[in-house]
């Protein structure tokens, strides 16, 4: 995801349409990436280590190089994957797992329940990333060379998600770690293994022979760095690539005509949200924060930045999701804003409004955000970062207000507890609220599904309302594929899994 198109890409896109420009034809790229299916990712991994990175471009890759214990189908509900199977005792408090037998690591060697212990201890002891997902766990053991056990202090319906919703909870090789390889040449048990890298270009893997659920029917798979939308589309246009998920979504109306290539516009569970450093005054007034909230013109929002191929929304999770909740309570009304600001006694002259070039959205959201405060005499200044300068300032609280998005949500925990527990490793607003920590503590334990939803009905509500985040929209998962590639599907996740895709001779003419 990147800056606004640029004049050049869109001459591209013009001439690409007047040749009348077919995805029939390969271009051979005369390197390792010939035979392989060309991927257009819209920018470049910060690193390989799943348990290290954060960057959705780098999971676009890890999803085809790591495996989890379990993993989410189609349909979002959690299937064997590593584990073949697995019981929960009686008292809900020990999941026993049982290996596939047979599988390999890319080097050849061995998996084993020694290897599943140690990716779930080094996240657990050095406390990376995703060290939340195990807030319930008490141990983790390898009973024998197939089996793994974990032990919960309480019952926790949201395991399963945990431990495979993502692939930041890949099972990863002790020794690709210890050598401190992973970060640049992973080693997995996935469809693919890691081939080569090319600094600002492309990643190339190649197809594992030995892949547990069957050999992929490509060669291999080369992810290439298209930043710009338009010069991805008019590569897809051209031949030059397979596959893209940068697409423009200025260009959506026009691609479903299109009979040339494969369009897919998928409701998702994603959400894009604002949020105010309540660290810092006026923000930590909810009157203020409340004010915002109904300053925000969230349907002009929406039309700028996706084109209305996104849901416009007041909470996390979308409509047609079975944990979805109706709240409407920000209509765009800025006499109420008035009368908030007055209530707080608050005049903020300046708002400090942290975006990303790499993502777009934020940018052109920033934008009509800058247009919605001025009459309430507020002045948005917009700092653009690249994405790595945005995650430092978002984790030091350099900021008064913030755009980004959270991809690949599942179970509802996955939407509110890290972003708004009072310790969610992920509250970078710095939000806390007694009840809301009750209803979030209270949803990770309980197994029946009708109390759960009343639990996060009533959470959900009360973040709203004490504006932790202020949402905004729901996206669509928009990808685009040439009409000889088959086996592919577009998730609701945004996982983007080719295990299954092949490129078949021929085409669209």
């Amino acid at each position: 995801m990147t800056s606004r198109p640029a004049v050049k890409a869109l001459l591209a896109v013009l001439v690409c349409l007047l040749a009348a420009c077919s995805t029939g034809e390969r271009v051979d790229l005369g390197d390792e990436s010939s035979g392989n299916l060309i991927a257009a990712i819209a920018g470049e991994p910060d690193q390989l280590d799943p348990h290290r990175t954060s960057a959705y471009f780098s999971f676009e890759v890890l999803e085809n190089v790591f495996d989890t214990l379990v993993e989410p189908d189609e349909n979002l509900h959690m299937r064997p994957a590593l584990a073949e199977s697995w019981e929960v005792s009686g008292d809900q408090l020990t999941w026993t797992f049982h290996l596939r037998e047979g599988v390999t690591w890319h080097d050849g060697s061995p998996l084993t329940a020694d290897d599943v212990v140690y990716s779930y201890r080094r996240i657990i002891d050095e406390q990376l990333t995703n060290v939340d997902k195990f807030s319930a766990v008490t141990d983790v053991s390898a009973p024998d060379p197939a089996t793994v056990r974990i032990t919960v202090k309480h019952p926790t319906p949201n395991l399963l998600t945990n431990l495979g919703g993502f692939k930041g909870m890949a099972i990863v090789q002790r020794s690709n770690v210890e050598s401190g390889q992973i970060a640049t040449h992973p080693i997995g048990t996935g469809p693919f293994s890691f081939a080569g890298r090319k600094s600002g270009d492309s990643i190339t893997l190649k197809a594992n022979p030995n892949y547990w659920d069957g050999a992929p029917g490509v060669s291999g798979v080369t992810f290439r760095f298209i930043s710009e939308p338009s010069t991805a589309l008019s590569a897809l246009q051209a031949g030059e690539i397979d596959w893209t998920d940068s697409v423009p979504p200025q260009r959506v109306a026009q691609l479903r005509d299109d009979d040339s290539l494969t369009l897919a516009v998928t409701p998702s569970n994603d959400y894009w949200y604002l949020a105010l450093n309540e660290a810092r005054q006026p923000w930590n007034d909810v009157r203020v924060r409340q004010a915002i909230a109904y300053a925000i013109d969230r349907d002009a929002i929406s039309a700028a930045t996706s084109y209305r191929t996104a849901m416009t929304n007041q909470l996390a999770i979308p409509e047609g999701n079975p944990w979805y909740t109706r709240y409407d309570r920000y209509r765009y009304d800025l006499d109420e804003a008035r009368r908030l600001l007055d209530e707080a006694g608050a005049d903020p002259q300046n708002l400090d409004m942290l975006v990303t070039s790499e993502y777009p959205e934020t940018v052109t959201a920033a934008q009509i955000i800058a247009d919605n405060l001025a009459p309430l005499g507020i002045t948005v200044n917009i700092r653009t970062v690249d994405f790595a300068t945005w995650l430092d300032e978002q984790n030091t609280g350099n900021f008064d207000m913030l755009m980004m998005g959270w991809l690949g949500n599942i179970d509802p925990d996955d939407f509110y507890y890290a972003q708004h527990h009072s310790n969610g490793t992920s509250n970078a607003q710095k939000f806390s609220d007694p009840e809301v920590d009750r209803l979030l503590d209270a949803g990770r334990v309980e197994t029946d599904t009708a109390k759960r939803k009343d639990v996060y009905t009533k959470a959900a509500t009360r973040i709203a309302d004490e504006v932790s985040y202020i949402y905004l929209y729901n996206p669509s998962v928009i990808q685009a594929w040439a009409n000889n590639l088959s086996g592919y599907d577009a998730r609701r996740d945004g996982a983007i899994r080719f295990r299954g895709a092949e490129l078949n001779a021929g085409g669209a003419e």
